[in-house]
């Protein structure tokens, strides 16, 4: 009786067909780029700028956060504990009594993404938001202040993003507040672009992080 052959299976073209599977997925899949949190450097002042009264006004924008090598929290100089920081930023975020020695506020109309704008078009690209136009006919207070962390080399990672997510949740908290006063719901909650995108505008996270440096302390 004669032995049958085994038959083997033609595996020649595998690697093409792995290829093109690869080149599909590359295609079809979505993948999400986190863009970070917002930042925005105070600016620089001027060489040999004097302390003038304008400089003093300024100084009340910025809101100066700093955790030594210690892992100690001061506060525009001052020693806080990390429980108290979110409300302390929150306060000097939105300055609800306007007090001179908080920051500055920008009475200014909230603008969001005009859905009729083309490039080269006649319409503009930014349009005013018709609640916040209609609530604030004389513009939204927005504040100028500017949150500016700061720390030394040899400050622990898990003290730095405590203090930072201390602070991001206080901007969190704030358009909260603000949504659920204008629109009934939640920040989180808001479907319509155009009204989280006036949220943003209307309380802008600023938070400066400079390079770490040798501040010391105990």
């Amino acid at each position: 009786m004669a032995r049958q052959e085994q038959q083997e299976i033609n595996a020649g073209s595998m690697a093409d067909i792995a290829f093109l599977l690869l080149i599909f997925f590359l295609v079809t899949t979505t993948m999400d780029v986190d863009s970070g949190m917002a930042r925005v450097l105070p600016p620089m002042p001027e060489e040999n700028q004097k302390l003038n009264e304008e400089t003093k006004i300024k100084e009340r924008n910025i809101f100066i956060v700093l955790i030594n090598k210690s892992d100690r929290l001061l506060v525009n100089g001052k020693d806080m504990d990390i429980k108290d920081l979110r409300a302390k930023a929150k306060e000097f975020i939105e300055n609800p009594h306007y007090l001179e020695d908080l920051p500055e506020l920008d009475y200014k109309p909230i603008l969001v993404a005009n859905p009729r704008y083309v490039p080269d078009g006649n319409e503009p690209k930014k349009i005013p938001h018709k609640h916040f136009e209609k609530r604030f006919p004389d513009g939204f207070p927005v504040s100028k202040g500017i949150i500016s962390l700061q720390n030394d080399r040899g400050t622990s990672y898990k003290r730095y993003i405590e203090v930072q997510n201390e602070l991001v949740a206080a901007y969190n908290e704030l358009r909260t507040e603000l949504s659920m006063r204008e629109f009934g719901k939640s920040f989180a909650q808001l479907l319509d672009q155009a009204d989280v995108d006036a949220i943003r505008v209307a309380i802008p996270q600023k938070i400066s992080e400079a390079e770490p440096k040798n501040i010391g302390g105990k």
